[in-house]
C-alpha cells in the first residue's frame, strides 16, 4: 500500500467524519514532526494503539477488501481485571460500498457493531465449530438493539443507520457496505481490543499493510509512533 494512498484515505475519512459532525481528539491530526516531540504523556496512545489504522488485509485492492479504522479509546488485555483501568474499547469503522472485511472472530472480545450513519451495513454470521471452522448449520441468536433475533448459519443481517448488533466471541462475521447506499460510518464498542492476539481470520491474513514510501507521511498510523522523547 502506497503512503500517498494512505494519506489520501485518511483525508477522505476526516471529511466523512466532519460531514457527520463526529469530532476527534486533537492528537489525531498531529504531524510526524509533532509526534517526534511527544513525550511519555502520550504513552497511553502508543501502548494501546489508538489512532489511524488502515488495511487491505494483504489483498492489494482496498476498495474491494479493506477497512479504515479509527481507534479512539482502548485498554490492554493484561490489565482487563485490574481496578481503575479501561476494560473497553471504542472505534469508528469507515466501510465502503461492497468493501469487505474478511471472515473472522475474536477469542476474547465481545463487541457491539453500530451503524452511526451513511449507508447500510451488511453482516454475514456463523458460529465457529469445535475446530474453529465455519459452522454452516447451527443458527445464531443475536441481539439487535436489545431484541433477540434468530439468524441462519451463514445468514445476513442488514443494519440501517441507528441500528446495532452484539457479536459474541467465537462468532464468525464479515461485513460490507450495501451497494448503492453510500459509505457507512460504523462504530464499535467492545471489550479491550488487541489486533495482534485476538483476531482469528478464517483464511490467515496480514492485519497490517506493507507500506511503500512514495511520499511523506501526513499522519502516523497506530503502528508507527516513535518512542517517547526523553
Amino acid at each position: 500500500m502506497k503512503r500517498s494512498f494512505i494519506n489520501r484515505k485518511i483525508e477522505e475519512g476526516i471529511a466523512i467524519l466532519r460531514e457527520h459532525q463526529f469530532y476527534l481528539p486533537p492528537w489525531f491530526y498531529w504531524s510526524p514532526a509533532q509526534w517526534a516531540q511527544a513525550g511519555h504523556e502520550a504513552d497511553e496512545i502508543r501502548e494501546r494503539m489508538l489512532g489511524w489504522d488502515i488495511t487491505d488485509f494483504g489483498y492489494g485492492d482496498f476498495a474491494k477488501v479493506g477497512l479504515l479504522v479509527v481507534t479512539i479509546r482502548n485498554g490492554k488485555l493484561t490489565e482487563q481485571f485490574e481496578p481503575m483501568v479501561k476494560n473497553y474499547c471504542e472505534k469508528l469503522l469507515l466501510v465502503g460500498e461492497e468493501q469487505v472485511t474478511p471472515i473472522h472472530f475474536h477469542w476474547y472480545k465481545m463487541e457491539d457493531i453500530i451503524n452511526r450513519g451513511g449507508g447500510n451495513l451488511v453482516l454475514q454470521l456463523w458460529h465457529a465449530d469445535k475446530n474453529e471452522g465455519l459452522d454452516q448449520q447451527t443458527p445464531l441468536e443475536v441481539s439487535i438493539d436489545g431484541i433477540s433475533t434468530r439468524v441462519a448459519g451463514g445468514g445476513y443481517v442488514t443494519l440501517e443507520p441507528g441500528q446495532s448488533i452484539t457479536l459474541a466471541p467465537y462468532m464468525y462475521h464479515r461485513f460490507f457496505g450495501e451497494k448503492g447506499k453510500g459509505v457507512v460510518l460504523a462504530g464499535e464498542v467492545s471489550r479491550v481490543n488487541d489486533d495482534n492476539k485476538d483476531n482469528r481470520f478464517l483464511e490467515p491474513l496480514p492485519r497490517y499493510p506493507t507500506i511503500e514510501e512514495d511520499e511523506e507521511s501526513q499522519y502516523l498510523l497506530c503502528t508507527e509512533y516513535p518512542k517517547a522523547r526523553s
